[in-house]
């Protein structure tokens, strides 16, 4: 997409035919601030046609064998290689995000979609020994596993493409179909995913995309949806889980993003990471690293080091390939975020790096000095900012951890092995990652947080175990 390109209208997906709405969005360009594309606005009938749609289509794809859902996986892989500067030109207009990101996205979004299909053709049961109790002696039972039925996904702005291939691809190979509500900011990045799967051969109802402010809440709430997966904020996941009843769900949630760097760990190495996994995708990472905590006898040097690496950063134009860290998703957000700043240093926060803000582009900033109860601290800031904290007992460190209302990730970087396997017993929280920060994710593993950080785990595999149900057979011999 050329900056000189007229803006795309984005159509809906229902049913197999591409839909025109009455009413449209306009996306502007977080960086220039020129319309780059325009969303429609769905309506309930959209909608109800939509999920009529994908009812009848969760016959058709729980009755295709495996193999068939893995090959149209690996067909929608063969586009996007073909298609992947394209789509990383769009997200980077849309969204702000630096293009070396974008392009990454892309490559990691093909990972998503091959370990789809290597799951689609395992999934698998289990048998139950039965011979542990007189009652059972004799007896076989399986468990086996069966599509869910209608899944309802919704995605945020953040990783637009590669967390909506996170929701359609393991619907897919699990033998489900799936109405996708896209981020109001990136309409177009995710209408290419879809695009795609429909490219592909997926059938006709299989995959179908709603668009607009209103329809989430509306699509959550119909009873034809059998699973619900969404990422985003906690507060609407909140509301989603209200909302569930008695279906299951999938939310992946926010985060503060505490990394623990201990006396003996490896500053040399820590210092680079903290600073560049605080500041990508501009701070717009559920585990982006927001939260240090740092021995009192090294947090003199370690501060003035991630500072000085952040200083290195290059933020600016997303579209220039130099760029480190583009824009936020608007000017409001970023509004926000320099506001916190501006409050945490009010309330004696020493400002060490950045702080200026341009539109929705806030310089990568550095604070230390910082109190438990600002909301550079215990809220998520969702923006380039780290905040550095001094300790003496890590014990205290594990229960501030521990006892927040947060629990995706944690980062901890010690030369004590004991100490490691302590913070991993200790640490209430998804996933502990040992001398890195909190921000590390590879595609195919479980991801996911405890408390208000979400429920269940993604990664295609998990996914799938979670967008299917158990079946208990039992043979009477």
């Amino acid at each position: 997409m050329s900056q000189r390109e007229q803006p795309t209208t984005v159509p809906m997906l229902i049913d197999g035919a591409w839909r025109e709405a009455d009413t449209l969005l306009d996306v502007r360009d977080p960086y220039r601030g020129d319309i780059v594309s325009r969303a429609p606005e769905s309506t309930r009938v959209d909608l109800d046609d939509a999920l009529n749609a994908a009812v009848r289509a969760k016959k058709v794809m729980a009755a295709m064998p495996g193999f068939e859902r893995a090959t149209v996986l690996r067909r929608a892989i063969a586009l996007l290689l073909e298609r992947a500067d394209m789509i990383a030109d769009i997200m980077s207009r849309e969204t702000g995000k630096a293009i070396k990101d974008s392009r990454n996205e892309i490559i990691r979004s093909q990972d998503t979609l091959s370990l789809s299909a290597e799951e689609a053709i395992r999934i698998e049961g289990e048998h139950v020994p039965l011979d542990g109790t007189a009652m059972g002696a004799g007896k076989i039972a399986f468990l086996l596993r069966f599509p869910i039925g209608v899944v309802a996904g919704i995605t945020p702005f953040n990783a637009p493409f590669n967390l909506a291939a996170h929701k359609i691809a393991p619907a897919l190979a699990a033998g489900n179909s799936i109405v996708i509500k896209p981020p109001p900011q990136a309409p177009r990045t995710v209408h290419e995913l879809v695009r795609l799967f429909v490219d592909a051969g997926a059938p006709a109802g299989s995959v179908n995309s709603l668009y607009g402010n209103e329809i989430g809440q509306l699509l959550v709430r119909d009873p034809r949806v059998d699973f619900i997966t969404f990422t985003g904020s906690t507060r609407v996941g909140a509301e989603i889980k209200a909302a569930s009843g008695l279906r299951r769900v999938a939310l992946e949630l926010g985060g503060t993003g505490q990394t623990i760097i201990c006396e003996d760990g490896d500053l040399e190495t820590a210092a680079p990471l903290v600073a560049r996994n605080a500041m990508r995708l501009a701070g717009q990472s559920c585990i982006s690293v927001q939260n240090v905590y740092v021995h009192s006898s090294v947090i003199e040097t370690f501060s003035k080091s991630v500072a000085e690496e952040v200083g290195k950063l290059k933020f600016g134009d997303p579209l220039d390939p130099d760029t480190d860290v583009g824009t936020l998703i608007d000017e409001a957000a970023a509004r926000r975020v320099e506001s916190w700043v501006e409050e945490a240093v009010s309330q004696g926060a020493r400002l060490m790096a950045g702080g200026g803000r341009t539109g929705a582009q806030l310089e990568p900033t550095v604070l230390s000095g910082v109190k438990p109860d600002m909301k550079v601290v215990c809220q998520e800031v969702f923006g380039p900012v780290v905040s550095l904290q001094a300790f003496d007992d890590v014990e205290k460190v594990f229960d501030t951890i521990s006892d927040s209302p947060f629990g995706l990730q944690c980062g901890i970087f010690t030369a004590r092995l004991e100490l490691a396997v302590r913070a991993v017993k200790r640490l209430r929280t998804g996933g502990v990652i040992l001398n890195g920060t909190s921000t590390w994710r590879t595609d195919q593993l479980a991801y996911g947080g405890v408390k208000d950080s979400g429920i269940g785990r993604e990664g295609p595999r998990y996914a799938i175990r979670d967008m299917t149900e158990e079946r208990l057979v039992l043979f009477n011999m």
